[in-house]
């Protein structure tokens, strides 16, 4: 059985430094024409920085990946449309489309100037991981112990202000908890998961996944399988599973979407292609899980929360 629907809340298969036809090359995991007929798909595409990218260089480096993001969204204008919002994605799904949003991870391209944030939002940047892995003007990933910078509380209020989703995956424990002193608007995971099931310190910790909860935010279970066991053996969707069965016992059924992590990460063979990450509802149906908690992974509480929070 199909969803009707998958809405993913991020993958590396656009940037690129070459700034090719990244977004249908046969050779990644996820492609235009690897999407599973009859499924309505709406893809986060995130503009990745790499830590050599700084200042100028890191604006430089998006400005192109934008571009080519602008160029593909005309090149394969017949199967995809470039989306702001849930009305423009469920617009794109009336017409046969893939519904693109165009992300950033790792805030760099704000170059520590804070009216970029307005430029960014108008070229059509909906939500940013405020981080990647280390040390950066906004604040520090999970290698470090650093919470916020002073300018990285002076961006939330203005991303909140300019419509683009906050993203706290990769962001530290301080980070996070200096965060919420500061959000007023629900905030995103788009690709994390459960520490409690997983050790790694890029997933979330009860305390973090409760808190989310009771803000409306948003979580994006990752398929990466140093994120989903601790030994990075994953055989089968049951590792999936367990986490999905965590968030639930933490109150997040109305909070838990996907974010596969497609071509920035080691995804197991059971969720290494479009095709079987459309696979997790037939198995949450097995599993004896309800239709209606089925599709609020799969895509509904993603989209009710794009209609909420997104302009």
């Amino acid at each position: 059985m199909k969803p009707y629907a998958l809405i993913d809340l991020h993958c590396d298969t656009l940037a690129d430094r070459k700034y090719a036809n990244t977004l249908d090359d046969p050779e990644r995991m996820l492609s235009l024409s690897s999407i599973p007929e009859g499924i309505h798909w709406a893809q986060f595409y995130a503009v990745f920085i790499p830590d050599e990218e700084q200042g100028q260089a890191a604006v430089d480096y998006f400005e192109k990946n934008r571009l080519n993001f602008q160029r593909q969204m005309k090149l394969y204008s017949d199967r995809v449309a470039p989306c702001r919002g849930a009305a423009d994605m469920e617009a794109a799904w009336a017409a046969g489309k893939t519904a693109a949003f165009l992300t950033i991870e790792n805030g760099t391209p704000i170059n520590g100037d804070l009216s970029r944030i307005k430029t960014l939002a108008d070229q059509g940047v909906c939500c940013m991981t405020l981080v990647w892995n280390g040390d950066y003007e906004i604040g520090s990933g999970h290698t470090t112990q650093k919470g916020l910078t002073d300018f990285g509380r002076a961006v939330i209020p203005e991303l909140e202000k300019h419509g683009i989703l906050i993203d706290v995956s990769h962001l530290n424990d301080a980070g996070f908890s200096d965060l919420l002193t500061i959000a007023k608007k629900p905030f995103v995971a788009t690709h994390s998961n459960a520490r409690s099931i997983c050790g790694h310190k890029r997933n979330l910790t009860d305390d973090m996944i409760r808190e989310m909860v009771k803000r409306d935010c948003l979580i994006g279970l990752n398929y990466f399988v140093n994120f989903l066991e601790d030994d990075g053996i994953v055989d089968s969707l049951d590792s999936l599973h367990r986490h999905i069965e965590h968030f639930f016992a933490l109150g997040a059924q109305k909070n838990l979407a996907l974010g596969s992590d497609f071509d920035g990460a080691t995804l197991p063979d059971c969720l290494n292609t479009p095709t079987k990450a459309a696979g997790i509802y037939e198995h949450l149906l097995r599993r004896g899980m309800s239709e209606t908690l089925a599709q609020g992974i799969l895509y509904k509480n993603a989209q009710e929360f794009f209609r909420k929070n997104l302009p």
